[in-house]
C-alpha cells in the first residue's frame, strides 16, 4: 500500500531519518523527519498557476507544535492549539528565511509549507528538524527550488563546539547558533552569545557548515529515490523593455539615488516611476507587470555600481562610516527608566519598566509552564515610514525583530538572586530607515541602565549589508532601509566591548564566503565600539539608584522548614502580613523571600513580621507585641509574628492587679520581656521590667521567686499526696467548682491548644 523512502544519518550521537511516502501523500512533497524521539512533519503544496497580476512570491512557512507531542494537554478553556505563539512565529520566520532566496527570480506560484511536532523527547529542539524536514519536502517535490539546505545547532562549552546540544545543555552554553546552509554557502546565521570574540563566533559558523553538508547529501540521497519531476519554468525576454525603459529613466533614477535626504529621495524615485508607468500605460498587463520589475532592476544596478566602483553611498558615507548619533535618557518621567535613541532617520523610544515575580511571563509550551522574567516587545507603527497601513497586533517581523533585541540584551543581565526584578522593555519605533532592531538594542540597553538595572556591561548593535558582483564585494556599515532592499545581505551583530552577544544573518544570493563573513565581523567590531562610544555621552553605566517610581523588592532567605509557618493554615499568616503592611510578598520553595513595595516602611513592617516568625525568642530580650488574648490568669502577647507568651497577671505590674483587663486590652501594643522558655517551647513573658513608652529594662524590685519544682518523677508526687484512697476528693473537686464559679458563667477560660500540657 505504501511506496515508502527512507535515507539515515548518523550524526551528533544520534540517529537523523527522512522518511517519505507514507504520510500526506497528496501534498506535493511531504517527509517525516525523526532525530532521537524527536518527529516533525512537513508537507509542501504549491499552486499550479499564478493568480492574474501577481507580481511576488507568496511563500508561507508555518510551524505548529501539538502539545500531544510531549503527552499534555493544552491550557485555556478551548483545550486545543490556538493561534501561532511566538516561539511558533519565530521558528516560522527561521525556516522561512533560508528557504527564500532559493526560489528562481519570477517564480509567482504560491506555495505552503507547513511543518507540525508530532513527537517530543525533551531533549532535541524542534526548530532544526523542521527547517531540515522543509528543505526535504521541497526538494523532493519537483517545485523549481535550488537547495537543498541543511540546518543545525552549535553550542560552545570549554572551548569546544558541540553539535545539537540537549535543551538543558543548550541553556548552559556559553552559545546558542541555528545556521541552515547548501552546500557551498551559508545561508542563515541566528545566535546568542555570552560575549563571545568575532574569532570563535566564525569557527562555529564554519563548524555549522560542515556540518549541515552532512545533512544536504542525505536529502540529496532522498530525492534520488524519491523525487518528483521537476516543473517547467517559463522564462521572458525583458531585454527590450530593459533598453527602452533605460533611456527613458535610467538619469533619472541615477540622480534620485544622489538625493541624501530619504523624502526627496522617495518623492524623486516615484516621479521616474510614474514616468516609466505611464511609458507603458497601452501595454498589456503582463508587459506591464514586467516594466515594473524592470526598474526596480535599474534601481538596483544603479545604486550597487555607484558603491562597487565609486565607493559612493545613497547618502554620501563611507562604506565604514556610521551615521550621526544622539541619545537621551531619562526624559519620560513617569517612566523607570526611558531613552530616546537615534541614528540618522531611525529613532526608537525605548522604555523599562520593573516589576514584581508577579508579573513574570507565563508560558505553556511542549516543556510544560515556564516562566520568564525579561521580555522584549518592538512595535513599527507605519508612521515610523511615512505610510498609511495596519496598526496594532504586531506582525511576523515585530516579533522577530524583538526577539532579536531580546538575545542581544539578555546575556548582560544580573541573575535573579542579585536583581529579583521582572523586566520589561518596551520599543516603540518612530522612525526607520534601516536598522531599527539594532537602534533596538541600543536604546533598550540605554533604558535599562536608566532604570538601574546592573547590568555586565552597555550593549550596542550594528547592521551590515554586502553588495557582491562575482568575484567583487563591498561591505557597508550601518545600512540604510534602500541599502537592505537593494544588497545581497543583512547581517546584524550585537555585543560589547568583550564580545558577541548576538548575531543574525539574512542572504538574498546563494550564499557568502568565509571571506565576506570575515570582513563583515571585523567591520561590525569597530562600528559597534563607535555606537558604544556615543551611547556612553547620554550615560556610561547603570545608575546606583532604581526610579522613585519603581517597586522596591527585599529578599530574604529562610530555612524550608519555616516555609510552613510564614504561609500558616490556608495561606492565613501570608496573607495577614501583606494585609497589615501593603507589601507583596512571595516565597518558593527553596525558602527564599522577596518582599516587595514601593513604600520602603511596608518592606521593613513585613522583613520584621516574617523575621519574627522564623527567628527564635530570646531569654532576656525586650520585644514589641500585641495583646491577642486575655484570660482570667493572665494575657497571651504576640511578640514575634507568629509567636505566643503569655504575661501572668502578676507580672503585669509591680502591684496587685486583680484582673487582667485592668491593665491590658485586646489589640493593645505592648513591650514584653521573654523570662523563661520551657523544653516544650512555651514562652513566659513579663510587662513589668518593661518601660512601657521607652521599651527601656526597668529594675526588678520584687524579691526572687522560688525556683520551680520540677514535674519530672511523678512517683514522689503521689508519696506527697499519700495514699490515693484516703485524700479527701470531694473536698478537691468542691474547691475546684469554686474556682470554676468565680470565672463566671462561661466557665474554664480557653488555653491555646500549643500551651496545654
Amino acid at each position: 500500500m505504501f511506496d515508502t523512502k527512507t535515507v539515515s544519518l548518523e550524526w551528533g550521537g544520534k540517529t537523523l531519518t527522512l522518511e517519505t511516502g507514507r504520510i500526506a501523500r497528496q501534498a506535493d512533497g511531504a517527509v517525516l523527519a525523526t532525530y532521537g524521539e524527536t518527529v516533525v512533519l512537513c508537507a509542501v503544496t504549491a499552486a499550479k498557476s499564478v493568480k492574474e497580476g501577481q507580481d511576488f512570491f507568496p511563500l508561507t512557512v508555518h510551524y505548529q507544535e501539538k502539545f500531544s507531542a510531549a503527552g499534555r494537554i493544552p491550557g485555556g478553556f478551548f483545550k486545543r492549539e490556538r493561534g501561532a505563539t511566538e516561539k511558533e512565529t519565530l521558528i516560522s520566520r527561521l525556516t522561512d528565511r533560508p528557504l527564500r532566496p532559493l526560489f528562481p527570480e519570477g517564480f509567482y506560484n504560491e506555495i505552503n509549507v507547513i511543518c507540525q511536532v508530532l513527537s517530543y523527547d525533551g531533549e532535541t529542539e524542534p526548530d532544526v528538524l523542521a527547517m531540515i524536514a522543509a528543505s526535504a519536502a521541497l526538494t523532493i517535490s519537483g517545485v523549481p527550488f535550488m537547495g537543498p539546505i541543511g540546518a543545525c545547532r552549535v553550542g560552545y562549552e570549554d572551548g569546544e563546539y558541540t553539535l545539537n546540544p540537549a535543551q538543558a545543555a543548550a541553556a548552559d552554553s556559553a552559545l546558542d547558533l541555528v545556521v541552515a546552509a547548501t552546500d557551498k554557502a551559508v545561508m542563515m546565521v541566528e545566535s546568542e552569545a555570552k560575549e563571545l570574540s568575532e574569532e570563535i563566533m566564525l569557527g562555529a559558523v564554519m563548524f555549522a557548515h560542515a556540518e549541515c553538508r552532512k545533512v544536504v547529501g542525505a536529502i540529496i540521497d532522498l530525492a534520488k529515490q524519491a523525487a518528483k519531476d521537476p516543473w517547467e519554468i517559463a522564462t521572458s525576454d525583458n531585454s527590450a523593455i530593459k533598453d527602452q525603459l533605460k533611456k527613458l529613466v535610467g538619469k533619472d533614477i541615477a540622480a534620485a539615488y544622489k538625493l541624501t535626504d530619504k523624502s526627496a529621495r522617495s518623492e524623486a524615485i516615484n516621479a521616474a516611476r510614474a514616468k516609466a508607468k505611464e511609458a507603458f500605460a497601452d501595454a498589456d498587463g503582463q508587459t506591464q507587470m514586467a516594466a515594473g520589475k524592470v526598474v526596480k532592476k535599474l534601481e538596483s544596478e544603479i545604486v550597487r555600481s555607484a558603491i562597487l566602483k565609486d565607493g559612493q553611498r545613497i547618502d554620501g558615507r563611507k562604506v565604514d562610516e556610521v551615521r550621526p548619533i544622539e541619545a537621551i535618557v531619562g526624559f519620560l518621567p513617569r517612566a523607570h527608566g526611558s531613552s530616546l535613541f537615534t541614528r540618522g532617520e531611525t529613532q526608537a523610544i525605548c522604555t523599562t519598566t520593573l516589576g514584581t515575580k508577579d508579573a513574570e511571563q507565563m508560558i505553556d509550551g511542549l516543556e510544560g509552564l515556564t516562566y520568564q522574567n525579561f521580555m522584549l516587545h518592538y512595535n513599527f507603527p507605519p508612521y515610523s515610514v511615512g505610510e498609511v497601513g495596519r496598526f496594532g497586533m504586531p506582525s511576523r517581523r515585530d516579533v522577530g525583530h524583538g526577539k532579536l533585541a531580546w538575545r542581544a540584551l539578555r546575556g548582560v543581565l544580573p541573575s535573579k538572586e542579585d536583581f529579583p526584578y521582572t523586566i520589561r522593555v518596551l520599543s516603540d519605533i518612530t522612525e526607520s530607515n534601516g536598522s531599527s532592531s539594532m537602534a533596538t538594542v541600543c536604546g533598550g540597553c540605554l533604558s535599562m541602565m536608566d532604570a538601574g538595572v546592573p547590568i555586565t556591561r552597555p550593549v550596542s548593535g550594528i547592521a551590515m549589508g554586502l553588495i557582491l558582483e562575482g568575484d567583487e564585494f563591498t561591505v557597508l556599515s550601518d545600512i540604510l532601509g534602500d541599502e537592505d532592499h537593494l544588497g545581497d545581505m543583512d547581517f546584524k551583530v550585537a555585543g560589547t566591548e568583550a564580545g558577541i552577544t548576538s548575531l543574525q544573518m539574512d542572504i538574498k544570493v546563494a550564499g557568502i564566503t568565509q571571506e565576506i563573513m570575515t570582513k563583515a565581523l571585523e567591520q561590525a567590531k569597530a562600528g559597534r565600539a563607535h555606537i558604544l562610544g556615543e551611547m556612553a555621552k547620554a550615560l556610561g553605566s547603570a545608575r546606583s539608584e532604581l526610579s522613585a517610581h519603581a517597586p522596591r523588592i527585599e529578599t530574604m532567605q529562610i530555612d524550608k522548614s519555616k516555609i510552613r509557618d510564614i504561609i500558616g493554615t490556608g495561606g492565613k499568616v501570608i496573607r495577614e502580613i501583606v494585609a497589615e503592611t501593603g507589601a507583596k510578598v512571595d516565597i518558593d520553595d527553596e525558602g527564599l523571600i522577596k518582599i516587595s513595595s514601593s513604600d520602603l516602611s511596608q518592606i521593613e513592617a513585613a522583613r520584621k513580621w516574617i523575621a519574627g516568625i522564623v527567628e527564635e525568642a530570646e531569654v532576656g530580650k525586650i520585644y514589641d507585641g500585641k495583646v491577642v488574648n486575655i484570660v482570667d490568669f493572665g494575657a497571651f502577647v504576640n511578640f514575634m509574628g507568629g509567636k505566643d507568651g503569655l504575661v501572668h497577671v502578676s507580672e503585669m505590674k509591680n502591684e496587685r492587679v486583680e484582673k487582667p483587663t485592668d491593665v491590658v486590652s485586646e489589640g493593645q501594643a505592648v513591650k514584653v520581656k521573654v523570662l523563661e522558655i520551657d523544653n516544650r517551647g512555651k514562652v513566659r513573658l513579663s510587662m513589668r521590667v518593661v518601660d512601657q513608652e521607652t521599651g527601656e529594662e526597668l529594675e526588678d524590685t520584687r524579691p526572687p521567686r522560688e525556683p520551680r519544682e520540677p514535674r519530672g518523677d511523678r512517683g514522689d508526687r503521689g508519696d506527697r499526696r499519700g495514699p490515693r484512697g484516703n485524700r479527701d476528693r470531694g473536698g478537691d473537686r468542691g474547691g475546684r467548682r469554686d474556682r470554676g464559679s468565680d470565672r463566671g458563667s462561661d466557665g474554664p477560660a480557653h488555653i491555646p491548644d500549643f500551651l496545654k500540657d
